[in-house]
């Protein structure tokens, strides 16, 4: 019996101690992946800044510009700027799909600059400041309006200012018509001339009131704006044509502006490029609902000496809203707090009341429906003049 107790002791012992040995040989085999977190603990930060980012834009509701993340993680460059504080000018779903031709990513980084931007801390810089962007070389024009209750990032307005803020990343909400910065975005000269402040009168008088700088540097900021957005919006044409007019647009308080793209202008449209001035209402800002608004036989001024544009239809019920009977093709395409720009089907024709005659001896139509783009034009009334000869 005692010879069966000692063996019993002996073989539980022999199993405590190679349970032993077992665990210790485990521990040793964990070690090698602690030893490997710790000399990669230097990356932290920047794996962290990208795996942050996304999941803070999408919970905030910007699903489409969170996918600009990816873009920075494969640039280390740009990685390392977000290790530090940053600011982010996040664009909604519905201002990305305003730009099928841009890039997320470029977005993203041309929408993100380092250090944190409070609404309080924008509306306390000077009207036209510029600030760089993570993406070189880029940089983005903060501007406001008069009272700097509003603040825009390149003619955007901020609608929901300081989203998130944690200390280390800041996002603001932006709303608008998106598009990729200028090479000369940085470039004050070439870019943005605004910024120069009005010379100094002559002599100053001490009762003087401040100078406050006139409201002609807002529309050539806009101006400028809407010239870039343009160009890279298929309207290059209308683009070169308002750099052309800059010195008469200029001296407007806002216009609205009806435009054919380049592609329409090239097809048929050529009629346009000689009657821009036809197609610009100076001193308006109408966008699509308030042209919507206006009634039959409203009449809008044009920069065309003594001629002027009709709402033939006001688009009541299931029929389009019609000017000089030609229908539009994207209302509001482009648009910032001066500028809105039509897109049309086709240029506006000429309709010009008759002087005397008998109306029953009128011509007849001079002007057929185009694939239901235009109406046909009553003719006891106006007739349709050669563009060519204006």
């Amino acid at each position: 019996m005692v010879r069966f107790e000692q063996s019993a002791i002996l073989v539980l012992s022999l199993l405590v101690s190679t349970a032993m040995a077992i665990e210790e040989a485990s521990c040793r085999r964990a070690a090698p992946p602690i030893m490997f977190q710790q000399s990669d603990s230097e990356d932290l930060p920047f794996s962290a800044a990208t795996s942050v980012l996304a999941p803070i834009l999408i919970n905030l509701g910007f699903h489409e510009f969170a996918m600009g993340v990816q873009g920075v993680s494969s640039v280390p460059t740009l990685l390392n700027t977000l290790s530090g504080p940053s600011t982010i000018f996040a664009l909604t779903d519905s201002s990305i799909h305003s730009c099928p031709s841009c890039s997320t990513p470029r977005l993203f980084q041309e929408h993100t600059v380092s250090g944190l931007f409070s609404f309080q801390h924008l509306r306390s810089l000077a009207f036209g400041t510029k600030i760089e962007t993570i993406f070189p070389g880029r940089c983005i024009t903060v501007t406001s309006d008069s009272n700097s209750t509003k603040i825009f990032i390149e003619g955007v307005e901020i609608t929901h200012p300081d989203l998130f803020n944690n200390g280390f990343i800041l996002v603001h909400g932006l709303d608008g018509f998106a598009s990729q910065l200028s090479p000369f975005s940085c470039n004050v000269e070439r870019f943005a001339p605004l910024s120069f402040p009005p010379p100094a009168p002559p002599h100053p008088q001490p009762s003087d009131p401040p100078e406050v700088p006139p409201s002609f540097y807002m529309i050539r900021l806009m101006l400028s704006d809407a010239m870039l957005r343009l160009r890279i919006s298929g309207f290059g044409i209308l683009a070169l044509a308002m750099r052309v007019k800059f010195a008469d647009l200029v001296q407007l308080q806002n216009m609205t502006v009806f435009a054919l793209d380049d592609a329409t202008i090239f097809s048929g449209g050529r009629e346009y490029i000689s009657n821009v001035r036809f197609h610009i209402v100076p001193n308006m800002l109408l966008m699509a609902d308030d042209l919507s608004k206006l009634p039959v036989k409203t009449v809008l001024p044009t920069l065309a000496d003594g001629q002027t544009l009709e709402v033939t239809n006001s688009g009541g019920g299931s029929s389009p809203m019609r000017i000089n009977y030609v229908r539009l093709k994207i209302p509001d395409a482009v648009h910032n707090l001066k500028v809105v720009v039509h897109s049309l089907f086709l240029p506006f024709p000429h309709l010009n009341p008759r002087v005397g005659g008998d109306s029953n001896n009128a011509a007849g139509p001079d002007v057929t429906e185009l694939n239901g783009e235009m109406d046909p034009i009553p003719t006891d009334n106006i007739e349709i003049e050669d563009h060519h000869r204006l």
